[in-house]
């Protein structure tokens, strides 16, 4: 599978790694190349530096030949965008968008975008260890 991660985060350098040590095809997109560090040195994808809601940037990488789309940035409507240009413009099949706002999370959920709120999640999480 060919998979495009956008923002090389914690989360979205272990991401790269677990999915390149799947056998997947990885590129990871992020505008400051300082944060590719995160990557573990066995780690044999493509790193490139650039924005990924740049449509020339977003082909550079690969995306009209892409399986998934990943959104992990720290910024909630820089992942919002960039998954909606990779979803309708590029039409690539399976796109996740992080999204740490609730409340936006279930708009864009209704919207038709596959997201993800760790707020939500973590809190949940936390909600079960305190009642347990």
């Amino acid at each position: 599978m060919k998979v495009i991660i956008m923002g090389c985060s914690r989360a979205g350098a272990r991401l790269a790694g677990l999915l390149d040590a799947d056998g997947h095809s990885v590129t990871i997109l992020d505008t400051d190349a300082y944060s590719f560090r995160r990557l573990p040195t066995e780690f044999k994808g493509t790193a490139l530096v650039g924005n990924g809601i740049d449509q020339d940037v977003l082909k550079r990488a690969g995306i009209e030949e892409v399986d998934a789309f990943v959104t992990l940035t720290q910024g909630d409507n820089r992942n919002v965008m960039a998954a909606q240009i990779a979803k309708h413009i590029f039409h690539v099949p399976k796109v996740v968008c992080r999204i740490y706002d609730p409340l936006r999370q279930e708009l864009y959920s209704t919207l038709g975008l596959e997201t993800l709120s760790p707020t939500t999640i973590f809190a949940q999480m936390l909600k079960e260890k305190v009642e347990s």
